[in-house]
């Protein structure tokens, strides 16, 4: 099923370069915002900026989303490894692209979140999406290595377990910094970490051992 209301966003997102990959677009069009956002927020769910879920929490802009999907490079059958649920929508995007072949696991420290989020993706036909409340930073050893690991808060540095439970040849994204962040894309090659900044991007803090 198509989301009409995202048709124009998505339209606009590949006009300013934020879409390359028809994966993500399609994976936009196909995944419902409104149903991740508070009920009092439903009416400026197909706004593209960010918006409060609780808990000192947002749900990313659609244009962030896009941009760390395509950044990932995202393939069909790929295990993806989310730190930071939040409302699960960024979750959900990805599930849409990796099929029912690959699986999202997503790790998300507060409870009331954790919970929520699961609710709307099992309700959603989701199965492919394991929410699992913990520490992030820590990634999540019972199912690594992961072909792609995300990271939807920022911290100091990319925490060094994500990195060992990264496949070789996978690909990370994570905001880096703390007053000023920027979009790391770092891609492990042998013992080789290779990094690009993708410019300055603003997320909540990364919470945790290792954040």
């Amino acid at each position: 099923m198509i989301i009409k209301e995202m048709i124009p966003i998505v339209e606009r997102l590949e006009r300013e370069g934020y879409i390359k990959d028809k994966k993500v677009a399609e994976a936009l069009l196909k995944v419902p915002r409104d149903k991740f956002v508070p009920e009092e927020l439903r009416d400026y769910a197909y706004i593209d900026t960010p918006l409060s879920i609780g808990y000192g929490q947002t749900i990313s802009a659609i244009h962030m989303v896009a941009m760390m999907c395509g950044a990932l490079d995202l393939k069909e059958g790929h295990r993806v490894l989310e730190v930071g649920t939040g409302s699960g929508y960024h979750a959900a995007v990805v599930a849409e692209i990796v099929g029912k072949n690959g699986q999202v696991i997503t790790i998300e420290r507060i409870p009331k979140l954790a919970e929520r989020a699961e609710n709307v993706l099992r309700e959603l036909g989701y199965d492919n999406v394991i929410v699992i409340c913990g520490d992030g930073t820590l990634g999540y050893e019972p199912l690594a290595p992961y072909d792609r690991i995300y990271i939807t808060a920022a911290g100091p540095d990319i925490p060094k377990p994500l990195i060992e439970q990264l496949k070789d040849g996978g690909k990370l994204v994570a905001p880096v910094g703390q007053y000023f962040q920027n979009l790391i894309l770092l891609e492990k090659k042998g013992n080789k970490l290779i990094k690009k900044n993708l410019g300055e991007v603003a997320f909540v803090p990364l919470i945790g051992k290792e954040g």
